[in-house]
C-alpha cells in the first residue's frame, strides 16, 4: 500500500488516533501539505503525523467534517477481501461465544474495525448497511467476504440512512445475492420473528434491546402492557408470551403493525395483542382523557435527536412523551423508558424522568438500567459507539 496519497495531521492531532479512536476531522488535517481537495471521496490515504509518523489506512472524504476513518494501523495492509474476511472472522467469534443461534449484528462498525458499515445477521439472510463514501466504494470486497465466509442464500444492501447524505451519498435498497419472496424468520430471547430486510426500518430488525425485552418478558405476567412505537412487535410480541394480560401496540405504520400481529400469531399469542394505528402523542393525550390506566408502558422511540442541533427540541420532546405515559401509570406501575439518541446524554434521560415524575406528583426509582445488546460491543475510545440509554422505573403514588 505505500503507493498511496498521504494526509498529514497537524502537530499533535495524532493523539485521539493513538487513543483508539479512528475518526480524523478535517480541521486536524494540514491541508498546505497535503490538501484535502486532492481527494475523492472515498478514496484511501496514509494518515501522517506532522512528524511524518505514520499511523495507519484510512478511506478520505473531503466533503465530509469526519473527512477521514482509520481502517487499519498496519500501513502495509492491502484493504481487500481477505481484510474483509479477517474482521468478520473476528467479529463472528465473539457472536458465536455471546449466541447460540445465528441472529444478530454481525459487524458493528467501529467496534469491529468497520467504520461506517454494520452487517446484520438473519439466519442465512446478511443484511448491509453502508453509511460512507469509503465503505460504498469497498462493498464489492465486503459482499465476497460475507459470500466467502458464509455462502449466504442472501445479501440485501439497505443503503436508506440519513447518514449517507452527510457523506453525499443517495439512499437505496438493493439484492446482491439471491431473492427474498417475503418477510424472514429470525428468533430472539426464545420468541419467533418475521422481519422485512426490504421495507422494514433501517435493517428490518433491531436486535440492540435484546437483554431488556428478555428482563421485562419477565416482569409483566398478568399485567396490562403498553407499547408505543411498537413497530413489528419486538418489545409486545415477548411481554404477551411472557404472560402478560393484554397488549396495546401503538405505531404509525400500519405495515409495521400487521407484521407484529403476524407475529402475535406466529407465536400464539395475538388473541391478547391489540393493534392501534396513530400518533404516539395522539394516542397518550386521548388515553389520559379517558383515564384508561396500563400497569406496564415501554417508550421506545426512534431517535429524536440525529444531530446535535437538534438537541433542544428533542429534549423536549423526549420530557413530553415520558411525562404523558407516566399520566397513563397505575400506581405502582413500570415504565421502561428508552433512547438511541446519541446526543441525548444518560445524565440527561435521567433527569428528564424524575422531572417527569414531580409534575405528575409521582414517586420515581429507578431499578434497572439497560443498555445495548452484546452484539453492539462498546468501543472505550469511541463515545460515539455507546448511544443506547435504557431506565426501568417503578412509578408510585406521591409520598
Amino acid at each position: 500500500m505505500s503507493q498511496l496519497p498521504s494526509i498529514r495531521l497537524k502537530k499533535n492531532e495524532e493523539r485521539r488516533l493513538r487513543g483508539g479512536h479512528l475518526w480524523i476531522f478535517s480541521n486536524e488535517v494540514d491541508i498546505a501539505a497535503t490538501p484535502l481537495r486532492t481527494f475523492g471521496a472515498g478514496d484511501l490515504a496514509i494518515v501522517e503525523s506532522s512528524r511524518g509518523q505514520v499511523q495507519g489506512i484510512a478511506y478520505v472524504n473531503p466533503a465530509s467534517l469526519i473527512c477521514a476513518r482509520l481502517l487499519t494501523r498496519d500501513a502495509h495492509a492491502a484493504i481487500d477481501r481477505t481484510f474483509f474476511e479477517r474482521r468478520l472472522t473476528r467479529a463472528l467469534r465473539l457472536r458465536e461465544r455471546l449466541f447460540s443461534r445465528p441472529f444478530y449484528r454481525l459487524a458493528y462498525g467501529e467496534s469491529d474495525g468497520l467504520p461506517g458499515v454494520v452487517v446484520d445477521r438473519f439466519g442465512d439472510v446478511f443484511v448491509v448497511q453502508t453509511s460512507t463514501a469509503g465503505m460504498e466504494r469497498l462493498q464489492e470486497p465486503l459482499a465476497a467476504a460475507i459470500e466467502a465466509l458464509f455462502a449466504p442464500k442472501v445479501i440485501v444492501v439497505k443503503n436508506t440512512s440519513s447518514l449517507r447524505a452527510l457523506e453525499g451519498l443517495e439512499t437505496y435498497t438493493s439484492i446482491l445475492r439471491g431473492a427474498l419472496d417475503g418477510p424472514v424468520e429470525i428468533e430472539e430471547n426464545g420468541t419467533r420473528f418475521l422481519v422485512d430486510p426490504i421495507r422494514g426500518q433501517k435493517t428490518g430488525w433491531f436486535f440492540d434491546h435484546r437483554e431488556s425485552r428478555a428482563g421485562l418478558a419477565k416482569l409483566s405476567h398478568g399485567l396490562r402492557v403498553l407499547d408505543l412505537f411498537a413497530y413489528t412487535g419486538a418489545w409486545g410480541v415477548q411481554v404477551a408470551l411472557g404472560g402478560a394480560a393484554s397488549v396495546d401496540c401503538v405505531d404509525g405504520s400500519e405495515a409495521a403493525l400487521e407484521l407484529a400481529a403476524e407475529n402475535g400469531r406466529l407465536n400464539g399469542v395475538l388473541e391478547k395483542m391489540q393493534f392501534v394505528k396513530q400518533d404516539v402523542f395522539e394516542f397518550l393525550k386521548r388515553a389520559r382523557e379517558d383515564r384508561r390506566r396500563y400497569d406496564v408502558v415501554v417508550l421506545d422511540p426512534p431517535a429524536l435527536i440525529k444531530r446535535k442541533k437538534d438537541v433542544g427540541q428533542g429534549v423536549e420532546a423526549y420530557r413530553r412523551l415520558n411525562q404523558a405515559a407516566i399520566q397513563v401509570l397505575s400506581p405502582g406501575g413500570i415504565l421502561v423508558s428508552a433512547s438511541c439518541s446519541f446526543h441525548l446524554h444518560r445524565e440527561t434521560l435521567h433527569d428528564l424522568l424524575r422531572a417527569a415524575a414531580r409534575i405528575s406528583d409521582r414517586h420515581v426509582v429507578f431499578f434497572g438500567r439497560g443498555g445495548q445488546a452484546a452484539d453492539h460491543p462498546v468501543h472505550p475510545a469511541i463515545p460515539e459507539t455507546d448511544y443506547l440509554k435504557t431506565f426501568f422505573c417503578h412509578i408510585g403514588e406521591s409520598l
